[in-house]
């Protein structure tokens, strides 16, 4: 029996307190219809009005002056002339939804997904906005979405993280690990990063192959060691779980070293399966010339890892999408060419979570896990520069499917130009989003609560709402 099942088991008394202290007090609000989530993030600011949001008046007014009817607060000035989206829009699947030519590979599952287009941020930078979307708070010192989580409900498995990250190979966010760092809840609760498809796709799990004297005899005498001096240590540090933590952290990797490499190994997946996720040329080589077969096999790896994570018992798992702040740039903030920039991106992106919704289905997986997939904000409806689009965090888009979502649905629509929500006075943010996938966790989002510095901390602030127009 491991400690969280002898901690349910023995009910109250110290038991119960002890569970409370490792879990808050959510670990029965309610029944749950999901039990793990993926966030799909886009880094930069993905364009609402070319991917998902289709508004046929800035097809009509394409050209035309941009007149917002109020001044316009906008992060580099970009409120040229309206611009129209850069792509065609075509509808797909019986609920006749909308989608930019690069994103129709949602076309198979579109009838799964449910849009919120009324998202509203509250600010255009880019490394407060992803704080936002990440960490529920706008500023750092706060755990991301998927320690919450996984400091509410506990592990689904014992031999790999609760919470894995897979980064873009080409760099970190804004805000690098501060977007799934633990902050004040235990670092056993930080998100672990991996690169899949790299040579270490986990830093540090194996000793370096130059250091041939490592054997596992002399492996195995070291971790025993550092175990008797840890002990030591914490008979006179009682009440302080950082060590516990960094003990469970060793453990952990102790267990990685065989769980992990069988998790990350796609030699055995069918070629079917390799060729939904796009991954049936051979592995791309990640030059800096940005093209789509190589964003196809980048994405899509992640996505097929993921789904090997999940039905191995990994709670969150989160991926990003483009980290590159070179020039040209090759991430989603699309300031000079959106065309250029969100091509690739989009397209390798949508091909790879498309599969990985249709596969989650396949195996029955999708029933009970959510699909997430976010940006820091939109982009605005004027054009910057003839071909780009400036920060809009005035309205965005985010997307849900799987665990509970109804699909073949859209919330909260944006006005005639995707400026800002059409009802201004009742947008979504992303507390209501954070709040609804908890809810279908089974937590009452009031009441998964950390007591730091004073005040009794949450996910969702003091804000947020279960989006009930969005549950199946």
């Amino acid at each position: 029996m491991n400690r969280r099942d002898f901690l349910f088991q023995s009910g109250g008394g110290l038991g119960g307190i002890a569970l409370a202290s490792m879990i808050g007090s959510a670990a029965t609000h309610h029944p749950a219809k999901a039990k793990r989530v993926v966030q799909l993030f886009m880094a930069g600011g993905a364009s609402h009005v070319d991917l998902f949001d289709f508004k046929p008046e800035l097809v009509k007014r394409h050209g035309q002056e941009a007149n917002f009817g109020e001044h316009v607060e906008a992060f580099q000035n970009g409120l040229g002339p309206w611009l129209r989206p850069v792509w065609d829009f075509k509808p797909y699947g019986q609920s006749g939804k909308q989608l930019g030519e690069p994103v129709a590979p949602f076309g198979a599952v579109v009838d799964e997904m449910a849009f919120v287009h009324n998202m509203v941020g509250k600010t255009g930078v880019h490394s407060q906005g992803t704080l936002l979307q990440s960490t529920g708070f706008n500023r750092p010192g706060f755990p991301g979405m998927g320690c919450w989580v996984g400091y509410g409900l506990g592990s689904l498995n014992e031999n790999l993280p609760t919470f894995v990250v897979l980064p873009d190979h080409r760099g970190l966010a804004s805000n690098g690990t501060k977007n799934w760092d633990s902050a004040f809840l235990s670092s056993r609760y930080a998100g672990t990063a991996i690169y899949p498809g790299s040579k270490t796709p986990i830093e540090d799990l194996f000793a370096d192959e130059r250091a041939g004297f490592v054997t596992k005899a002399g492996d195995a005498a070291g971790h025993d060691l550092m175990a008797k001096l840890n002990r030591e240590h914490a008979a006179n540090r009682a009440g302080d779980d950082r060590l516990e933590a960094r003990i469970k952290s060793y453990e952990l990797a102790a267990k990685m070293q065989l769980a992990a490499p069988e998790a990350l190994d796609l030699s055995k997946e069918t070629k079917e399966t390799l060729a939904l996720y796009g991954l049936d040329h051979g592995k791309g080589t990640f030059d800096k010339e940005i093209n789509p077969i190589e964003e196809t096999d980048y994405f899509g790896r992640k996505c097929l890892v993921a789904r090997r994570l999940l039905e191995r018992g990994v709670r969150f798992v989160q991926i990003w999408s483009g980290n590159d702040n070179g020039f040209p740039r090759r991430n989603w903030d699309s300031h000079e060419d959106v065309k250029r920039d969100h091509g690739p991106l989009a397209h390798g992106m949508a091909r790879g979570a498309a599969a990985l919704i249709q596969d989650l289905k396949r195996t029955g997986l999708l029933n009970d896990t959510i699909v997430l997939w976010t940006t820091e904000f939109g982009r605005m409806p004027s054009s910057q520069g003839g071909k780009g689009r400036d920060h809009n965090p005035y309205c965005f888009t985010n997307w849900l499917c799987g665990g509970g979502i109804k699909g073949g649905v859209a919330f909260g629509p944006s006005d005639d130009f995707g400026y800002k929500p059409a009802d201004r006075k009742h947008p979504t943010e992303v507390y209501d989003i954070h709040a609804t996938v908890l809810h279908l966790l089974g937590i009452d989002h009031t009441k998964l609560t950390v007591r730091h510095n004073g005040i009794d901390r949450r996910l969702t602030d003091v804000h947020g709402h279960v989006l009930r127009d969005l549950l199946a």
